[in-house]
C-alpha cells in the first residue's frame, strides 16, 4: 500500500480515500489544514495512478486497507473520510471490521446496485478508453466533476495513467456495490455527507446508510455537485470533520 503523508507521526491517524479516477490530491488541501494537528495519511486506491497493485474489487481493496492499517497504526485509527469509490470502500471496511475507526465520514457513496449501468461499463467504456487521454475530453470531465483548474495537470495525468482494465474494474464495482448486514455493528460515530445536485439514486444511497448507522447524522449540501465538497470545500470540509471529532 503507498500513501503520502501529511504532519507528526505522534498524531492521532486520520486516513482519507480518494474518488475512482483521481489521486490523493483529491485531500491534498485538507491535509495541509489538519496536519498540524493530526497525522493525515492519504492512501492510493488500488489501480490507481501510483498504486503497487492492481484493482480486483471493492472487498479486497478494503480488506488491504484493514490489514494495512493492523500493521501500521496497531488496528484502529481516529478517522476515516471516503469519497464516491473510496467511500465504498469505507462502508465495507467498516463492514468487515466494526472497529477499524472511532468516526467514518462517507461522501457520495453509492451503496444501491445500478444493473444497466453494470451491463453497459465493460462495452461502453472499451470503446471511450482512447478519450481518457485526451487534453479537451479530461478538461470536460474536469468541469463535470467541479475539480479546480488548478489541478487540471495531476487530473489528466493520473486519469491518463489508469490502465483500462482497471478503470473497468472499479466501474463495474461502484455500479453493483450494495450495503452488507453487518454495517450495522459498525461501532464509529459517522457523518453521511451527499450534495444537494446528486441523483436521487445517491441520496436514497446516503439515507439507506444513515439507517443502517445506527450511531450516524446525514446532511445534504444543497448546491453541491459530486464529489464537490472535498474537491472544492476544503475549509468547510474540515470543519464538519472537527465538528464529528468534537476537535476544539
Amino acid at each position: 500500500m503507498r500513501a503520502m503523508e501529511y504532519g507528526a507521526e505522534s498524531g492521532e491517524v486520520i486516513i482519507l480515500l480518494h474518488g475512482g479516477g483521481l489521486s490523493p490530491w483529491n485531500y491534498r488541501d485538507e491535509a495541509e489544514r489538519l496536519k498540524g494537528t493530526f497525522r493525515v495519511v492519504l492512501p492510493i486506491l488500488d489501480g490507481h495512478a501510483g498504486s503497487d497493485r492492481p484493482f480486483s474489487t471493492i472487498q479486497e481493496n478494503a480488506r488491504a486497507l484493514v490489514d494495512w492499517i493492523d500493521a501500521r497504526f496497531g488496528g484502529q485509527v481516529l478517522l476515516i473520510g471516503g469519497l464516491s469509490l473510496g467511500g465504498q470502500i469505507l462502508v465495507k471496511m467498516l463492514s468487515q471490521r466494526k472497529d477499524i475507526c472511532r468516526y467514518a465520514l462517507i461522501e457520495n457513496a453509492l451503496v444501491r446496485p445500478r444493473p444497466v449501468t453494470c451491463a453497459l461499463v465493460k462495452p461502453v467504456f472499451s470503446l471511450c478508453y482512447p478519450l481518457v487521454k485526451l487534453r479537451w475530453f479530461a478538461k470536460l470531465q474536469c468541469r463535470s466533476l467541479r475539480i479546480p483548474s488548478s489541478r487540471f495537470e495531476e487530473y489528466y495525468a493520473d486519469s491518463a495513467a489508469v490502465r483500462k482494465e482497471d478503470m473497468i474494474a472499479f466501474l463495474l464495482e461502484n455500479s453493483r456495490y450494495k450495503l452488507k448486514r453487518t454495517l450495522s455493528e459498525c461501532q464509529a460515530k459517522a457523518l453521511i455527507v451527499v450534495g444537494g445536485r446528486e441523483q436521487g439514486v445517491m441520496k436514497q444511497s446516503a439515507e439507506d446508510m444513515a439507517r443502517v448507522l445506527g450511531n450516524s447524522t446525514l446532511k445534504i449540501f444543497p448546491g453541491y455537485s459530486h464529489g464537490e465538497f472535498s474537491l472544492s470545500h476544503a475549509s468547510a470540509y474540515v470543519q464538519e470533520l472537527l465538528d464529528l471529532i468534537d476537535h476544539k
